[in-house]
């Protein structure tokens, strides 16, 4: 008699290293990890980092990022990619190419454009490549006020800015947006979903204080992934993902790790690998 078959759900993350753990591919590995899910990863650029900063940045060789792309899909194939640093145009060109060649699969971005201490990380004609080739097959999109306000051209300083900024970036191309409020001075965090629609969702949660939250919208973006890998329908997932990083904050706000911001915790309430029936 043949013993039935099964398959884990499966997420990549196309991103850049963190040897701290907090962020980048290590945060999405455990996030991804946290959640059911298993976890492959393509390295895109090697920042040399910890809790305290970004020291320096040694590229990837764009033909490195390639084969390490093919190599995972033709073999591991995901049910969802999230993609984080992309640094420059001919990255973006790869990625993108690369993907092109294999089946639709559901793209969770969030795009790393300006550093916690407000540099803006990329150029313009990255930003150009973005949104010509990376947005049209971004499914959610999940920038922070700092970088809606570069995607959008405009300042971005209260929900009100949020809900324009938010409109004219889903115009962009991609299919959806999350745009976070983490850095709006109100007593609730508040984050506005744009909808394939066009329909506004808007999420809260309580702010409370702590300096660990690094990585946060890395583990995020890893999150809505790992959810609708899982099943969950887009806005559900965003919601979800959401919930998972407001308590990871919450569970890591007192430990402390290294000498500047710490890291999230990841797995405050881990599952087990789920397991899909194999068709």
């Amino acid at each position: 008699m043949k013993m039935k078959q099964y398959r884990y759900p499966s997420v990549l993350t196309i991103a850049g290293f963190d040897g701290s753990g907090g962020a980048g591919i290590q945060a999405d590995i455990k996030a991804i990890s946290a959640l059911g899910c298993y976890a492959t990863s393509v390295l895109t650029a090697l920042p040399v980092q910890n809790t305290q900063g970004v020291r320096s940045i040694y590229p990837i060789p764009y033909g490195a990022v390639q084969e390490q792309l093919e190599a995972i899909l033709d073999d591991v194939f995901p049910d969802a990619v999230k993609i984080g640093m992309v640094h420059t145009a001919e990255l973006v060109d790869t990625v993108v190419d690369t993907l092109r060649r294999y089946p639709r699969m559901p793209l969770v971005f969030d795009p790393v454009m300006v550093a916690t201490s407000g540099d803006r990380l990329i150029e313009d004609d990255t930003i150009e490549a973005i949104v010509g080739k990376l947005f049209p097959i971004t499914d959610v999109l999940t920038p922070n006020m700092d970088e809606a306000a570069i995607l959008a051209e405009m300042p971005v300083h209260t929900v009100d800015d949020m809900h324009r900024a938010g409109e004219k970036i889903r115009k962009l191309g991609c299919r959806s947006v999350l745009l976070k409020g983490g850095h709006l001075d109100m007593p609730r965090l508040t984050s506005l979903y744009f909808d394939e629609t066009g329909a506004v969702h808007e999420f809260g949660f309580e702010r409370f204080h702590t300096a660990n939250t690094h990585g946060s919208g890395c583990t995020l973006s890893a999150a809505i992934a790992s959810y609708i890998a899982l099943g969950k329908e887009t806005l559900e997932a965003v919601g979800a993902g959401q919930d998972y990083v407001h308590r990871a904050i919450l569970h890591g706000r007192d430990v402390l790790v290294g000498k500047g911001n710490g890291p999230l915790n990841h797995f405050f309430d881990p599952q087990k690998l789920k397991k899909h029936d194999l068709v």
